[in-house]
């Protein structure tokens, strides 16, 4: 592990002006594609990164198979804006990889439909595409952050009805959401992780509403809300 992360700091140091985050020219929203027996339905940063640089190779209990195009806009961001390496300090670090017996060559294919196919069949593959490719017979993992609320901005916002009986009863407290967000801002799913189920409810409904500023892919936060009793 200490002898993957001083090859990769090199082949970084190496790349010079590759830089994290978007350019307009790379500006295509990605999607991150699994096969239907990776059992997990979100992957952090750090899980996604850890996956393609051969540095673990599971996620929670399922063998996992990197999968890489060999161009495109897609593999350009996602190489840019997660990876932070150009294609050929990435071909580099795996090539050092094979030469010390610590990993092989990924999967490379030359469009998103073949990387889509390859997925769709392949137990354990994990791919990346843009986010307009039809993904049909695969499942779309979302990215988790580590500091969303940084790093999806809320552009609207609608506050939660607080139920008369509850508030007359001075019945109130905190609520926990789980939040799936589109690439687009907008919420697709609501989980409640904790608190009062009429409430958590309620505050579901006024979530759905809310539009965050868009992103590279899906992301999922959490979101508290509190509702005051008093």
């Amino acid at each position: 592990m200490k002898y993957r992360k001083i090859l990769l700091s090199l082949f970084l140091l190496a790349a010079g002006s590759i830089i994290f985050g978007a350019t307009s020219s790379l500006a295509d929203d990605i999607k991150i594609i699994a096969n239907s027996t990776v059992n997990v339905d979100t992957i952090s940063l750090a899980e996604l990164k850890a996956v393609f640089l051969e540095e673990r190779s599971s996620i929670g209990s399922t063998h996992v198979e990197p999968v890489l195009q060999k161009d495109g806009p897609a593999h350009e961001a996602f190489l840019q804006e997660y990876l932070g390496m150009s294609d050929d300090n990435l071909q580099a670090y795996y090539r050092a990889l094979v030469f010390t017996g610590r990993g092989s060559m990924p999967k490379v294919l030359g469009s998103d439909a073949e990387v889509v196919a390859y997925v769709a069949r392949t137990r354990g593959a994990i791919g990346i595409v843009s986010s307009a490719t039809r993904a049909e017979g695969v499942k779309t993992l979302a990215l988790e952050l580590p500091n969303s609320g940084a790093a999806r901005k809320l552009i609207t916002r609608v506050e939660p009805d607080y139920p008369e009986t509850l508030k007359r009863l001075n019945i109130g407290g905190t609520v926990r959401l789980r939040v799936s967000i589109s690439p687009k801002g907008t919420v697709e799913q609501v989980e409640l992780l904790g608190g009062n189920p009429i409430l958590g409810e309620s505050a579901a409904l006024a979530v759905k509403k809310w539009v965050y500023a868009a992103a590279k892919s899906q992301t999922v936060t959490e979101v508290t809300l509190w509702f005051d009793g008093r």
